[in-house]
């Protein structure tokens, strides 16, 4: 399990360098001035630095639910390779759901990984539940 969270962990830290890189890039290109990010207004945004914010953004959504039901599997001793299969698929899904958005942003397509990821979240929750 744990594992699983530092792996979610660490898309945040990769999600979050794209971000920072496509802002700098913006800086650099003219397209956006320093000035613009003291209040996220003010400008024309490339659509890389609003993908690349927006899903850095959605990394502190609905994975802290899985933070919260992952660490309470760890301090409850609660052990279950069920648990251990859906940590890992949302950790899948969740990289699909970045992927995604970053690069073609299909909106069908990140929605569907988006309500997978989420099913996987609610399904952790109901196997804690009934496993205590």
């Amino acid at each position: 399990m744990i594992f699983a969270m530092f792996a979610v962990s660490m898309l945040t830290v990769l999600v979050g360098v794209f971000a920072v890189k496509a802002r700098v890039e913006s800086i650099k290109s003219g397209q956006l001035s320093p000035a613009y990010f003291s209040l996220m207004q003010g400008g024309v945004v490339p659509a890389e630095v609003i993908k690349t914010t927006r899903c850095f953004n959605n990394l502190f959504e609905v994975p802290v639910l899985f933070y919260v039901v992952c660490t309470l599997y760890l301090v409850s001793g609660v052990s279950s390779s069920v648990a251990l299969v859906l940590a890992w698929a949302f950790f899948l899904l969740r990289c699909t759901q970045a992927y995604v958005h970053i690069s073609y942003n299909n909106v069908s397509h990140r929605m569907l990984s988006f309500f997978l990821s989420l099913l996987c979240v609610v399904l952790l929750w109901v196997n804690l539940v009934f496993s205590l």
